[in-house]
């Protein structure tokens, strides 16, 4: 419990509370009891959700269409303030779960809880659960992971490697999976499942980045679900941490720095613009500059600011609930950085080698029809999204924003792009924002509003949820190409 040298003394000041595990100061005192946060998230006013949701009648279409629950659900509510990539989300999300394809409903559910588990993501599970059972699911399935087949059981390794270390999948990991026996996978079910897992361990980071709220049951008297293990909890009404503090953080205090923040990014946007065209690095150069990102991503420290040390000191500590932990095995394994400091150098995947374009997406469709369209159209839906506008300026080209954003995200899982120069990352993303990037891509369930307000204090809701929907989508793609070279090397 006392690693890395921190003092038994420093670990008596925190304490953990008994709802959503969140380590806490002792000198913190709960004086309020309050429900959770009105509307769909914890983290945007309900206000500017439920306006976006009332003057579009095509999400009211989609959802009626393409949900699976059949009702306008918090996730749904919250992305309908991007209407254009919502419509590509539900449709790769419906086929994945309803539509043909290799795998039974019941166990396309199931497969979704044990992704959403490994980052303790309620909101996802108590979802699943749901749908696993009006899809004919096996009810003792439920009471944990001893209940599942065999074959089920298997896909822990590949879940707990996807969602916190891809760069470790090998060839190896596959032909276990699907040698021959009465337990094998076959291929398309295989990449089906992965497609799942990937996805479902991206929408979990979206889940705890945006504050997603959990549904209102009307089947229980305070119209919350008992068992919820939230990202945004009562203890952190006693952390600063509550909608109501958004007046200080987001608005009024510090307005005058966020404002010159702003007006400074768009200057470095700017001046990255005309020193592309003025003169290009050299291989070299952009190759230093990777690995000098990739170092600096590991003094990234994820968490909230009132951590003093780091939160792998508390990894004993922090229980997981039993309706979470049953579906997960080995739930101490999280995300370390690539870049590890005197860990073995673990080759870099070069993106060039293998691509999303040229050798993903073809063996994707080729082994499970159609989904590689779907999920392709996805990602440039959201890598191309704009509206030419940051905050309150219009006429903005914000592409190198947006790349840097994806790019970043698969930095952190060991991708490099060679056309790509690395310097821009560091230009264009404060500090602040790494933190909450790194939280939100590799720790989600350690979120914070504390942590989404401290960014682009200037920004719309809406612009920082495409930050989220950006990341999601990096995060989905970077799992997907180390699972699918490692499937493509088992076929060579």
């Amino acid at each position: 419990m006392n690693r890395g040298g921190s003092s038994p003394s420093a670990a008596a000041n925190y304490l953990l509370c008994t709802n959503c595990r969140k380590v806490l100061r002792k000198d913190k005192r709960i004086r309020v009891s309050q429900p959770l946060t009105r509307g769909p998230s914890a983290f945007i006013p309900e206000k500017e959700v439920v306006q976006a949701n009332t003057v579009d009648e095509r999400t009211n279409f989609l959802v009626e269409e393409y949900s699976t629950s059949g009702r306008l659900d918090n996730i749904t509510q919250v992305m309908s303030l991007h209407t254009q990539y919502l419509e590509s989300f539900l449709r790769s999300q419906f086929y994945m779960l309803r539509m043909d394809g290799p795998l039974p409903l019941p166990h396309r559910h199931y497969i979704a809880i044990m992704a959403a588990a490994r980052h303790q993501c309620s909101y996802l599970i108590n979802m699943h659960v749901d749908e696993f059972l009006k899809t004919g699911g096996i009810a003792e399935w439920l009471n944990g992971l001893e209940y599942v087949p065999q074959r089920l059981k298997n896909l822990n390794e590949i879940n707990k490697l996807l969602a916190h270390r891809p760069w470790l999948i090998t060839k190896e990991h596959i032909q276990k999976l699907v040698k021959t026996g009465e337990n094998n996978w076959s291929l398309p079910e295989l990449v089906h499942a992965v497609v799942l897992l990937a996805h479902y361990h991206a929408l979990a980071s979206f889940v705890f980045g945006s504050g997603i709220n959990p549904e209102r049951d009307p089947e229980i008297s305070n119209g919350f679900r008992l068992i919820s293990v939230n990202n945004f909890c009562v203890c952190d009404l006693a952390n600063d941490n509550n909608i109501e503090n958004a007046s200080l953080t987001g608005n009024n205090f510090g307005i005058v720095d966020s404002l010159s923040e702003l007006e400074a990014l768009m200057d470095r946007m700017k001046r990255l613009r005309e020193e592309r065209e003025d003169e290009e690095a050299s291989q070299e150069e952009m190759t230093t500059r990777f690995e000098k990102e990739k170092k600096e991503s590991l003094f990234v420290v994820s968490g909230d600011t009132f951590h003093s040390f780091p939160h792998s000191d508390f990894e004993d500590d922090m229980i997981i609930t039993s309706d979470v932990s049953r579906y997960i095995e080995d739930p101490g394994f999280g995300y370390e950085d690539f870049a590890r400091r005197g860990e073995e150098h673990l080759p870099t995947f070069r993106a060039q080698d293998y691509t999303w374009e040229n050798h993903g997406f073809s063996l994707v469709n080729r082994l499970y029809s159609d989904i590689g369209h779907l999920l392709d159209e996805k990602f440039r839906m959201v890598y191309n999204l704009t509206y030419n506008t940051m905050a309150s300026h219009e006429d903005v080209d914000t592409t190198t924003l947006r790349r840097a954003l994806f790019n970043y995200v698969h930095c952190m899982f060991g991708i490099r792009y060679d056309d790509y120069d690395y310097g821009e990352v560091n230009q264009l993303l404060e500090r602040s924002l790494k933190v909450y990037i790194k939280t939100v891509t590799c720790y989600p369930e350690r979120t914070t509003k504390r942590m989404y307000d401290s960014y682009w204090r200037q920004f719309k809701h809406s612009e920082k949820v495409h930050v989220n929907l950006l990341l999601m989508e990096a995060r989905m793609q970077a799992e997907l190409l180390y699972a699918l070279r490692a499937i493509t090397r088992h076929l060579t």
